[in-house]
């Protein structure tokens, strides 16, 4: 008799004992998610690491090895570079091994290593974007004049980016929120569930400065600069207008992707602040997360190989053929160059004739212009200076 009651009283200790440890993401998978799941997770985030590294490698290697493509406006791009590469330096490989395992098997204190690293490279390379968007309306509305953006100006737009990412991620290491296990139980991220006003508080703030400000920026510079594109080119040929049309399609593919990649975090994040009680599908909740990793596959496709200098630099590298520009060519030169349609396009010897006022002045086709007042443009054609 003793013995039948103590084996039913081992059956809901043992029953209890499996439900904890499969609900520990820390010890196991989660119930209710077959493993296939985590399979084709584990392969999505191989191959999507495995791009992003190449691709943000490769811009890293090429920008050192010609110094040609190092001026002051890429410094931002290697910035990105770096970012995105350190994202998936971090989140993108121990996503792929906690995936591969079905569980967060490497521990607390690594997960709120990945949700740091993550969320601080992340946030880096998201500014990165907003100051290249501020640097290109620096560069054609002139805003101050005829200050040119120089190495110092491009040096402290890095310190603001690396700075103020660290202010507002590294907070729940302190305890203002926390990272915790996300929803599927393979990574990890800022705790959106929480019910406390005080962690409220720090989702609010960090939506507004890393994601609606940033956005801000981006729209208003890269609106400014359109702005300026369709005043100076106004009343002129159609054909002359060719170099617009591309500027402002290049702009909506950055605008757009920017949406794409980080648009579904933000609903996500502010969506679970508000119900945090909300009962949502782990692998719904996991979709987000992972668009915003596919940013650092398409950022240096967008921002880079588009480029068609950056392009010659690796046919280049890889094949020895080609011809690079001269690299004694700066962007940033305040003494005027030689014609502005023989190096950056008819659209940067529009730029060159916008006088401070934003007049246009009359167009002479055999004078020479400028070519640094607008060389920094993303315009695929741009033989002189990548994006």
């Amino acid at each position: 008799m003793d013995t039948l009651n103590q084996s039913v009283n081992d059956v809901p200790h043992t029953v209890a004992a499996e439900v904890s440890a499969t609900n520990d993401p820390f010890s196991g998978p989660i119930k209710n998610i077959e493993p296939w799941n985590f399979t084709i997770l584990a392969v999505l985030m191989f191959v999507v690491t495995s791009l992003s590294l190449s691709e943000n490698f490769l811009v890293m290697f090429v920008t050192f090895k010609y110094k040609q493509l190092r001026q002051p406006l890429n410094y931002i791009i290697v910035n990105l570079a770096i970012a995105d590469f350190l994202v998936s330096l971090t989140g993108g490989v121990i996503s792929f091994l906690t995936n591969a395992r079905g569980y967060f098997f490497l521990g607390k204190w690594a997960c709120v290593f990945e949700g740091f690293a993550v969320t601080f490279f992340g946030i880096v390379a998201l500014w990165s974007l907003a100051v290249l968007s501020f640097e290109r309306f620096f560069v054609i509305c002139r805003p101050l004049g005829n200050i040119r953006l120089q190495a110092k100006h491009a040096i402290l737009g890095l310190l603001f980016v690396w700075t103020f990412s660290f202010i507002w991620t590294f907070p729940p290491v302190l305890g203002w929120n926390r990272y915790t296990v996300s929803k599927i139980g393979t990574t990890c991220e800022p705790d959106w569930y929480t019910t406390s006003m005080i962690n409220h508080s720090y989702i609010i703030t960090f939506f507004t400065t890393c994601f609606i400000l940033p956005l801000g920026v981006i729209f208003f510079c890269y609106g400014k600069l359109l702005r300026k594109l369709r005043k100076v080119s106004h009343g002129r040929l159609a054909n002359a207008k060719k170099p617009e049309r591309q500027v402002t399609r290049m702009v909506v593919v950055m605008i757009v992707a920017f949406m794409v990649g980080w648009t579904p975090y933000a609903i996500f994040s502010i969506l679970v602040t508000a119900h945090p009680t909300v009962e949502l599908d782990p692998r719904l909740a996991s979709i987000p997360a992972f668009f915003s990793k596919t940013a650092a596959v398409y950022n240096p496709i967008i921002y880079v190989f588009m480029n068609k200098q950056f392009r010659k630099c690796l046919i280049q590298l890889f094949t020895g053929m080609g011809t690079i520009p001269d690299s004694h060519l700066n962007q940033t030169s305040e003494r005027p160059g030689i014609t502005a349609e023989s190096q950056t396009g008819e659209m940067s010897a529009i730029a060159a004739r916008i006088p401070m006022g934003g007049s246009v002045s009359p167009r002479s086709d055999d004078s020479p212009t400028d070519c640094g007042s607008f060389a920094q443009l993303p315009i695929p054609e741009n033989k002189v200076c990548p994006m």
